[in-house]
């Protein structure tokens, strides 16, 4: 039996206009009954988990929430803690760095000034827009290099990020957990932090086995996770490389894939 369903939100939860179907909110609610534990795992601050949550009934003092790909787990009522791995503002400032010489727009999370940039563009206005967040120019010489960053990215035109994914420094693969979220998002994390740990961390606090657990995803950094869980799900939608690490491949995101997934194998 499943005890843990771990599930990925843009891409995989959430249809393209953002929506959550009624039948897959009717699958998560039907399993939540039967006593299993579904929490969110994403990318997303989580600020930009908040709507979600709710439309979900994740409320509980049983419920939880992964954030910050993996970097955060927590639980949504009492925001207890139960990882937390981040990066410092040196992390921030080497990755800078890189992105300049390969002209490539970044910013960041700061702990405690949310989404930071030295200038605003294109794709920083999206996750503000997609997470529901402001947007905070701080100058880089303002960055200590120890303060909190949670994660850093690289954000740009997909042609103009591949191009410089192409270029990366092999020691930066060494120095941190690297994925790729979205076609304009490329992120960096603690080497110690992806979705994958993260699902681990949690189903050790709720005395979850690894074969008890299923996870959903469709994109680069959910690779990790469906790689670690007994059964990992990747949706139809999914990247090519998503497909071929997963045990199953359900549905679009567009045609209820993760209610069709907890229905076969949970419900």
């Amino acid at each position: 039996m499943y005890k843990l369903i771990a599930i990925d939100m843009d891409g995989t939860l959430l249809k393209e206009d953002k929506s959550i179907s009624d039948r897959t909110k009717k699958a998560i609610q039907n399993a939540k009954d039967k006593g299993v534990t579904v929490v969110l795992a994403t990318g997303r601050p989580i600020q930009g988990v908040n709507k979600a949550l709710t439309e979900l009934n994740m409320y509980t003092d049983k419920d939880y929430v992964l954030s910050y790909n993996g970097s955060l787990v927590q639980k949504t009522k009492s925001k207890e803690v139960i990882s937390k791995v981040s990066l410092k503002g040196e992390d921030y400032h080497y990755l800078k760095k890189i992105s300049d010489e390969l002209n490539v727009n970044i910013h960041a999370f700061c702990e405690k000034k949310g989404l930071i940039t030295p200038e605003s563009s294109k794709y920083t206005e999206v996750e503000a827009e997609i997470n529901n967040i402001d947007i905070n120019i701080v100058d880089m010489s303002k960055i200590k290099n120890d303060d909190t960053i949670i994660k850093v990215m690289m954000i740009d035109e997909p042609e103009i990020l591949g191009a410089a994914i192409e270029k990366l420094p092999k020691e930066v693969y060494e120095k941190y957990t690297v994925v790729r979220s979205t076609p304009y998002f490329l992120e960096f994390l603690n080497k110690n932090a992806n979705k994958g740990v993260g699902v681990e961390l949690l189903a050790k606090h709720l005395g979850v086995k690894q074969e008890e657990i299923i996870t959903l995803g469709d994109a680069d950094n959910d690779l990790h996770m469906i790689e670690y869980a007994g059964l990992g799900i990747a949706m139809g939608n999914a990247f090519d490389s998503v497909k071929k690490i997963a045990n199953y491949i359900t549905d679009t995101n567009e045609n209820h894939g993760v209610a069709k997934a907890i229905e076969k194998f949970v419900l």
